[in-house]
């Protein structure tokens, strides 16, 4: 799980992201502690708590004195929010600009999306 290149303290933030994306941890559900965290992925708990600091600064989890760590209601929704946005700047925009190169329209593209799409559940239903 641990990419060279990256501050290990921000793929924690992201390691317990995806996981209240994905579903795996609720609003209100128990986060991973700091401890748990380093002793899974093998860290200084420093560093740990730094990832989970950063993902309390953003409202994603909340502090419980004495408890632990707790996911903020309406966390999830943020999250997806916060990346459909991204997603927009990252693959939408520059998709955007090259049709607009290419001459091509919004019905263009939704059709070649379409395409593409059905291409993969053809192949997706032959490997089953």
């Amino acid at each position: 799980m641990i990419e060279e290149g990256r501050a290990l303290f921000v793929q924690i933030a992201e390691s317990v992201e995806d996981s209240i994306v994905d579903g795996s941890l609720g609003d209100d559900d128990r986060a991973p502690s700091t401890n748990e965290l380093a002793a899974f992925y093998r860290i200084n708990p420093a560093t740990a708590a730094k990832g989970v600091n950063m993902l309390v600064d953003k409202g994603i989890l909340v502090k419980r004195r004495g408890i632990g760590m707790f996911v903020a209601p309406g966390a999830r929704q943020r999250l997806l929010a916060e990346r459909r946005a991204a997603f927009g700047d990252r693959f939408i925009q520059p998709l955007l600009d090259e049709a607009r190169t290419l001459g091509l329209g919004p019905d263009d593209l939704a059709a070649l999306v379409r395409e593409r799409a059905a291409a993969i559940q053809t192949t997706e239903g032959q490997t089953r």
